[in-house]
């Protein structure tokens, strides 16, 4: 492997992911090639250029199967563009020359980007990242674009105030007050609920989307289900059981956290629209215990268990027993557009992490007063 450059990789992966989602594989390629851009050609025998937080061995994207209700599955590339060297402010000048040629070249929408750019605007960029991309692909459609802005590229202090002024721009301020008041746990904004994501759809349609994410440290399944009950239709049972499923016997989620977006729109005064993401790879012991919870929660779900096989198989072929986080993230989405569950699979590019110990069965306390009561009941 270690002869094979970024671009090389990364290609072969991508080009049998569109086989499996049924879609030409001609421009996911030819934008993978302008989002690494000169990091492509870097052999995997040297180091990483920059310790991308896009993955956990920093190769600097990631893959996704969507697997819709409606509609056939679409395939995803999330991405972080390096600059040449790669830095912080580099690596934000990168985005930015891709973010231009690209509305050149694919015809992309800017007007709402282009209201809220100068919000995180910064020469000095804190945290992980400072803009990512997505970029999404489904049968007979032209590719669509979306950007990630990071809350926190001014600090963590300074998100909830960039956010809401982001937000107030592009008409949507009254769905976020709501959302603060419903999904952060008192007292925990900027603590244990982080303002992480801050996403845009980059065309012009009545469908594109303004989406807010926050991750949620050390959360119980109830505080997502508390959470989740700003935006209609949502059910807390679906979700407790998504949970249940995908992170086994953990109670509390104090190893990666959960993440939850929101989607806004103007005219609204709620959330629309919601998804989860459960961070699977922190709560398996290998990537075959997390295989074997994602098709049960495709089968659950409506969908095709055994299909996650064959996005597994485009990506490696490398035995599921050696090793963890190839199954990054597993999300189920709710609401408006494209509900269903979506699965996240790292290019392992660079390093596979290997199989994490296992953790001892949780034995619930003996229950007392009215719940040894409520126990006796069921």
């Amino acid at each position: 492997m270690g002869a094979l450059s970024v671009f090389e990789h990364t290609n072969g992966q991508l080009a049998r992911l569109c086989e499996v989602v049924g879609v030409d594989p001609d421009a996911p390629i030819e934008l993978l090639r302008d989002l690494l851009g000169p990091t492509g050609s870097r052999r995997l025998s040297e180091p990483p250029a920059w310790p991308s937080d896009i993955a956990d061995d920093h190769t600097p994207v990631e893959f996704s199967v969507a697997y819709n209700r409606a509609e056939p599955p679409s395939l995803r590339i999330l991405g972080e563009a390096l600059g040449a060297p790669p830095g912080a402010r580099a690596n934000l000048s990168a985005a930015h020359r891709l973010l231009r040629a690209q509305a050149h070249r694919s015809g992309l929408s800017t007007s709402r980007l282009d209201r809220v750019r100068n919000v995180f605007a910064t020469d000095a960029p804190q945290g992980e990242f400072a803009l990512w991309f997505s970029l999404v692909f489904r049968a007979r459609r032209r590719p669509e674009f979306k950007v990630y802005f990071n809350p926190e590229v001014k600090g963590i202090a300074q998100a909830p105030q960039l956010v809401a002024e982001a937000l107030h721009r592009l008409g949507v301020g009254a769905s976020y007050r709501t959302m603060l008041d419903h999904a952060v746990r008192p007292g925990e904004l900027g603590r244990r609920d982080r303002l992480t994501f801050f996403a845009l759809d980059l065309y012009d349609e009545p469908q594109a989307r303004v989406k807010l994410y926050l991750s949620h440290h050390e959360a119980e399944v109830q505080d997502i289900a508390r959470a989740a009950g700003v935006v209609d239709g949502v059910d807390p049972d679906a979700l407790a059981e998504f949970c249940a499923t995908a992170g086994g016997d953990t109670r509390v989620f104090d190893r990666r956290p959960l993440v939850a977006s929101y989607t806004l729109t103007e005219g609204a005064d709620q959330p629309v629209g919601y998804s989860l993401y459960v961070p699977i790879r922190s709560y398996v012991h290998d990537d075959q215990e997390a295989r074997d919870r994602v098709a049960s929660l495709l089968d659950r779900h409506g969908f095709d268990g055994a299909a996650v096989d064959r996005a597994i198989t485009a990506v490696t072929r490398r035995p599921l027993r050696a090793g963890v986080g190839l199954i990054a993230h597993v999300s189920l989405r709710l609401g408006a557009p494209r509900p269903g569950v979506t699965v996240y699979l790292s290019s392992e590019a660079y390093q596979v992490s290997p199989p994490l110990p296992r953790q001892a069965p949780v034995i619930p306390a003996p229950a007392t007063g009215s719940a040894a009561r409520t126990a006796a009941l069921t």
